[in-house]
């Protein structure tokens, strides 16, 4: 996998520039991350973040939008609200996790 520098650290991504490695990721690179897209995280960004990477860690894939609307009991349009066009593909970004399946 490539190796790329994120603030001032070498992180692994994949071709897309998605994480590769769940224990390079802490909130820090996070609101890089965050940064590098247009965001900038608040309090309820870090819920979906953590929520994220939580049902990742139990699950080993990273979760689906219906998923974190359903199980994390978050509402869709909210995810839409904080990660605008493609939250799915954002959110898992972000979190320093794969892209998740199904996402193009």
């Amino acid at each position: 996998m490539p190796v790329t520098t994120i603030a001032d650290r070498p992180v692994h991504v994949d071709d897309e520039g998605f994480m590769t490695e769940y224990q390079e990721w802490d909130e820090d690179l996070a609101r890089t991350l965050a940064g590098t897209i247009g965001i900038e995280l608040t309090d309820a960004h870090l819920e979906v973040i953590r929520f994220l990477r939580s049902d990742f860690e139990q699950n080993g894939v990273t979760p689906t939008l219906r998923r974190v609307s359903t199980v994390g009991n978050i509402p869709t349009k909210t995810l839409f609200d904080l990660f605008p066009k493609k939250p799915a593909r954002k959110m898992a970004y972000v979190a320093g996790l794969p892209k998740p399946a199904g996402c193009i």
